[in-house]
């Protein structure tokens, strides 16, 4: 955090904005100083997308004023926020992956020297960007070849070759796993000693209070507060944030597990996954934890049919062989992925759609669909799951994360699945459907559900996990249990550290 407050850049005033029907935004205010990172806190659906399209040109205001340097301006379109220097760098990349580094931080703007491309002064100065971003991949790398942490700093370098006073991160961490998580803090750290400007927007509340200056906080399209970070408790955001307390956000789990649903045995897949056994029991949570590249994605993806390998594996002690995702779903199997929008959801499609696409032999009879089956069912999982919407007809695309998972969820459990892979289940989701979240996997869980979950977020981990496998490097190197488990004792594993090292695999 900066030591000192800089000068204001800019402030929006009783911002407004009006869709067909909704009001999104009413009496918003927003500042921002040199060098400050201010996060913009709220559930989804809050208006922060909204506010933010608005700063950036996308959506023009209805009511308010906007300073810059305290002189009102108008930002119709994007060029007018690019005139301003304002950079916007959203959660799904705008980045030509057939470009070096270099082509794309001047993507558009290539400087000449007399008809040609001054191509000595494009590498020149991208390296200078990287250089004071501390990063050392060559400008003439292929972007597609980057790692999605790497992209990320090209986007980043991208802005600041573009003199940007406000640089606006959605979710920037919502990709990252741990070690990468540390290299954006460092990034962000540098861009505020530039004297930038920077409004961090995070569902992760524990980013804000590790580089956040101040932070506002909208609900349901209105200005609640600005406070500063020194001066508040999580608690105090996550009540200003949802209008209530919310003391536990964890259930409180005291697993007796059941029977052995699940036995991975000496499971590998090529250089990626390496020898890994475990059990998972009816009613109990696994956690799975590691840093980005241990292998967690790829095994699951092995057990969900998706992939091929050796080794063996069980369900309900009889071989279980999965040659496809749909025999894996056969055997009630089911992988949430961590990229609900582009692996999970058919996002132009509606509720009901999404929510009987995987069980639709179930709802017919001699080879048709019962109308009237399919809406019973889909209404019983929009009222079991709490799931916001108008109605079984509306568009998923247009709903918050969080009721989008909840959705996912609900067609896996309309075909009776028991084996549930949870891939990263609350990334990009505010603090209030992630309790939802944990209370439908508490319940699935007392209903003799066995779950497997992915996630990088450390708390989550500990919260929810009955026991945690620590992976690297494509096998599991520790088995925690709840009781002895922290987030020390994971990142030691994790990492490879003295106390972690050449530890071998357990199954328990």
């Amino acid at each position: 955090m900066s030591s000192s407050p800089g000068k204001i850049l800019f402030e929006m005033k009783g911002i407004g904005k009006s869709f067909p029907g909704v009001k999104a935004l009413q009496g918003v205010n927003l500042t921002v100083r040199e060098g400050q990172v201010h996060a913009l806190l709220g559930e989804n659906g809050a208006g922060k997308s909204t506010l933010i399209k608005i700063l950036s040109g996308a959506y023009s205001k209805d009511e308010g004023q906007i300073f810059f340097e305290g002189k009102p301006v108008d930002i119709r379109g994007p060029q007018d926020a690019q005139a301003l220097g304002i950079s916007t760098i959203y959660q799904e990349f705008n980045l030509a992956r057939n470009l070096t580094v270099a082509e794309n931080i001047f993507l558009g703007h290539l400087p000449r020297k007399g008809l040609a491309v001054d191509w000595a002064l494009v590498k020149q100065r991208s390296r200078e960007i990287l250089d004071s971003l501390g990063v050392t991949f060559s400008v003439d790398t292929l972007t597609s070849t980057l790692s999605v942490a790497e992209q990320q700093l090209v986007e980043i370098a991208k802005s600041l070759n573009r003199k940007t006073r406000i640089l606006i991160m959605d979710e920037p961490s919502a990709v990252l796993g741990e070690k990468d998580l540390e290299k954006l803090f460092d990034v962000v750290r540098s861009l505020q000693a530039q004297g930038i400007g920077v409004i961090y927007i995070s569902h992760r509340l524990k980013e804000i209070f590790e580089l956040a200056d101040e932070v506002t906080v909208l609900k349901d399209g209105r200005y609640i507060d600005t406070r500063k970070v020194a001066d508040v408790t999580m608690d105090d955001l996550i009540k200003l944030m949802i209008g209530r307390e919310l003391k536990d956000v964890y259930p409180q789990r005291s697993a007796a597990p059941g029977e052995v649903l699940l036995e991975v045995d000496h499971v590998s897949r090529t250089k990626l996954v390496h020898d890994v056994s475990f059990k998972l029991h009816a009613g109990e949570i696994v956690g799975f934890a590691g840093i980005t590249g241990s292998g967690r994605t790829e095994l699951v993806r092995t057990i969900f049919g998706a992939d091929p390998y050796t080794g063996e594996m069980r369900i309900l002690g009889q071989p279980y062989k999965p040659r496809s995702p749909a025999d894996a779903i056969h055997h009630g199997v089911a992988l949430v992925t961590e990229d609900r929008k582009a692996q999970g959801l058919f996002l132009k499609l509606n509720v009901t759609i999404n929510t009987t696409i995987s069980g639709l032999k179930q709802l017919c009879r001699s080879g048709v669909i019962q109308l009237s089956r399919e809406l019973a069912l889909v209404q019983k999982m929009i009222k079991d799951l709490s799931i916001k919407t108008p109605g079984p007809n509306f568009i998923v695309v247009n709903m918050s994360g969080g009721n989008q998972q909840k959705v996912v969820l609900a067609r896996w459990l309309s075909i009776g699945t028991r084996i549930f892979i949870l891939d990263e289940p609350t990334r990009g989701i505010d603090v209030g459907s992630k309790s939802e979240i944990y209370q439908i996997m508490h319940d699935l869980t007392k209903k003799g559900v066995g779950i497997i979950m992915i996630s990088s977020e450390l708390p989550e981990v500990l919260g929810m996990s009955d026991r945690i496998m620590v992976m690297r490097q494509g096998t599991i190197v520790k088995e925690l249990s709840r009781a002895e488990a922290n987030e020390e004792a994971i990142m030691s594993y994790a990492v490879g550290s003295e106390a972690g090292g050449a530890l071998g695999h357990t199954n328990n």
